[in-house]
């Protein structure tokens, strides 16, 4: 059954049937996009519903698409949202073109992005948690290319921008936004940009990609990192209660490990290998300190051997990112690593930005200032 969501377009709004999309995923892990994809379903922005009606592509406005997802945190992002709206219609309504676009389940988000780039928008913000942003980031790149506006002559690509109203906000705290909507619609206001890196992920066959703009990881804190999922309406307590629940039967795993294209290397009795684009994960844990999302490197950290009471004497320091002179701590910046399981159990969890994409093995890559971000 379809849903309706709001457009809302220089103050005036419009009605738009939307397509339903799945909402129970327990154990699917995040789609990978393939080089050959099924046609995508009828899209929330198809050309004879456009966003952008042709007598508005000629002005200077900025066409700006706001992708919401109403029940994130427990359905305080769409509460929030709403209440947020007259403030952003003051700050914008006079220089751009407002779309409001409700997402109506998982993975919804991306397939509004790319219509929405397609038809030229300026910017695609995402206005909720760490999730919604991931769905936003992977809705830039279609068959493991960056989508393109259909106007060949356009010369400003569509930006990113987001409005973090969600459960975690991790990217945000690494550029040091506070948790003000608000100010989060002053810097879209602005409109200033700034490039910033992406993160592919690939599996065995090259042709599968799927992208992260904050934090990736592997074992324990992937499989937590799942558990967490089912615990969002305890809000920042649900990590801790999905690593309590990870740590039951946990064992390390030696892995292997190829960075930069080099030589294979083996790492003993991994407890969680991370690839951070970006600082933070889990609600604020400062895991990956030495990263920075325009740098064109992922800062990886592995734990090894760590013991269950080891998170509770140092979590402390995994909080504020101090830990990597820790014992079984280690850190190095690279463009591009895989990892692979040496037992082969296709057991080992992989999470990128909190969300579940599979299981090893996998290589991750950086594509450096892969978008213009609001900032």
């Amino acid at each position: 059954m379809g849903c309706c969501y709001q457009v809302s377009l220089g103050g005036g709004i419009v009605a738009v049937a939307a397509s339903s999309f799945p909402v129970n995923s327990k154990l699917k892990p995040f789609p990978a996009f393939k080089a050959e994809l099924p046609k995508p379903m009828a899209s929330d922005l198809s050309p004879d519903r456009s966003i952008f009606h042709d007598a508005v592509s000629s002005s200077p406005r900025r066409d700006l698409v706001f992708i919401v997802n109403p029940r994130g945190a427990n359905g305080r992002t769409g509460k929030d949202w709403k209440k947020l709206l007259p403030y952003l219609r003051s700050r914008l309504d006079k220089n751009c073109n407002i779309c409001e676009s409700l997402t109506s389940g998982p993975y919804h988000a991306i397939d509004i992005t790319r219509e929405a780039i397609r038809e030229g928008a300026d910017a695609v913000v995402a206005v909720g948690g760490d999730g919604t942003l991931h769905e936003v980031v992977n809705g830039f790149f279609w068959a493991g290319k960056p989508v393109a506006n259909h106007n060949r002559e356009a010369t400003r690509s569509t930006a990113l921008g987001h409005i973090p109203l969600g459960t975690g906000s991790d990217f945000a705290r690494t550029l040091g936004w506070k948790n003000d909507p608000r100010e989060a619609i002053d810097r879209i206001a602005k409109g200033l940009r700034s490039p910033v890196d992406v993160g592919v992920i690939t599996g065995e066959s090259e042709e599968e990609s799927h992208y992260f703009i904050n934090v990736a990881d592997i074992h324990l804190s992937a499989k937590a990192g799942y558990f967490a999922s089912r615990y969002k309406r305890f809000g920042n307590l649900c990590y801790v209660i999905g690593a309590l629940q990870a740590f039951m039967g946990h064992k390390n795993q030696d892995l292997r490990i190829k960075v930069n294209g080099g030589e294979w290397e083996t790492c003993s009795l991994v407890t969680a290998l991370c690839i951070g684009n970006a600082k933070y994960f889990g609600g604020g844990m400062k895991i990956t300190p030495n990263a920075d999302p325009s740098s064109g490197n992922f800062e990886v950290v592995i734990l090894q051997d760590f013991k269950w009471y080891d998170f509770i004497l140092k979590l402390h320091r995994l909080y504020n990112g101090t830990h990597l002179s820790v014992k079984n701590v280690s850190s190095r910046s690279v463009f591009s690593i895989e990892v692979e399981d040496i037992s082969g159990s296709g057991s080992i969890y992989v999470q990128s930005d909190g969300e579940h994409v599979g299981f090893l093995p996998r290589k991750f890559c950086i594509l450096p200032s892969a978008i213009q971000m609001i900032c």
